[in-house]
């Protein structure tokens, strides 16, 4: 019986496509967001598209303080992977 390996490995990170650094972007911003209640009581987590007026559900919580949470939370990500776009941050230097 044969078997088959392959892997794979990268010099660099994989390139991020400039659609996906826009939406980065206006992911980061929290006027980008927006708390609907639905029917059934909860919550409902949305952000608005980056051109258009179509809003895109993201999460459900049970409060309304969750939901905030939760977008905060959402922001607090896409201002990291903002910031991560610079490059590595240097975290410690030896002498």
């Amino acid at each position: 019986m044969t078997f088959f390996y392959q892997t794979r490995s990268w010099n660099s990170q994989p390139q991020v496509s400039e659609d996906t650094i826009n939406l980065w972007r206006h992911l980061s911003n929290k006027k980008s967001w927006r708390i609907t209640q639905l029917p059934n009581g909860f919550y409902q987590t949305e952000y608005q598209g980056i051109e258009e007026d179509n809003w895109y559900d993201v999460t459900r919580r049970e409060t309304i303080e969750s939901a905030e949470a939760a977008i905060d939370g959402s922001v607090e990500h896409y201002q990291k992977r903002v910031d991560f776009l610079k490059g590595p941050k240097v975290v410690k230097t030896f002498k």
